[in-house]
């Protein structure tokens, strides 16, 4: 069990970046910055957040897509959004993608923070929160992570950073359409034909994996993606 909630801050503006996150650190978060989008997005498929604070207006991605692709792979970890705009249509559009909170600069780090405990307190209902989105069960196997650990039929199977990532994806969206276009940008970072040629290889390596288990099943959906499907 993790003791320090992990942030992370998507932010452009290199001075502003700084500040927020020293202050997070400061209040004693562990703390990511990046300063775009994509970048931002990469660095989410990566590890286990538990709240995001993105910039709107960024060059390369901005905060709104960013959001989106985050959405299509997560629908639960709350965002914050940091804007320079005060228009109400941002703010509408904000909470359409599924914003938890919007901030508009200038503001104070103490508002932030009261913000982020807010949201916080909302969304950690207890210690056990974080594991559930690191140790997964499928059907009759275990699926951890942070270890990288996949377990079937009581063997254990250490997993390389691609097969992690791409259950770990497939595994938030479990009995659900996983994109193959969001999961390739999320491991990735694009979706040119040789990472999707790539992608395929490990999904057939996990399917190998998971055979054993007669309660789980691992099926392409033709034109979207993937599905990985936890049997009656």
């Amino acid at each position: 069990m993790k003791n320090k909630l992990n942030l992370l801050v998507v932010e452009d503006d290199p001075n502003l970046g700084t500040i927020l996150t020293e202050y997070l650190r400061a209040k004693d978060f562990e703390v990511t910055l990046k300063a775009n989008g994509k970048e931002g997005f990469e660095q989410f498929a990566k590890d286990n957040y538990d709240l995001l604070i993105l910039d709107v207006m960024m060059p390369v991605q901005d905060g709104f897509t960013m959001a989106e692709e985050v959405r299509k792979i997560d629908k639960e970890v709350p965002i914050i959004f940091l804007t320079a705009k005060s228009m109400k249509e941002d703010a509408i559009e904000g909470f359409k993608i599924g914003a938890d909170d919007y901030v508009t600069k200038p503001f104070s780090m103490e508002e932030l923070m009261m913000r982020v405990n807010a949201i916080l307190r909302r969304t950690q209902q207890g210690q056990n929160e974080s594991e559930e989105k690191r140790v997964f069960e499928i059907g009759d196997s275990s699926f951890d992570s942070h270890k990288q650990v996949l377990t079937v039929a009581n063997t254990e199977k250490k997993l390389t950073s691609k097969e992690n990532q791409l259950l770990k994806l497939l595994c938030l969206n479990k009995n659900n359409v996983l994109e193959r276009e969001s999961a390739l940008k999320a491991i990735w970072g694009d979706d040119s034909y040789f990472n999707s040629r790539s992608m395929d290889v490990y999904i057939t390596k996990l399917r190998k994996y998971l055979k054993e288990d007669e309660k789980t099943e691992l099926i392409n959906v033709h034109g979207r993606g993937f599905k990985l499907i936890e049997l009656d």
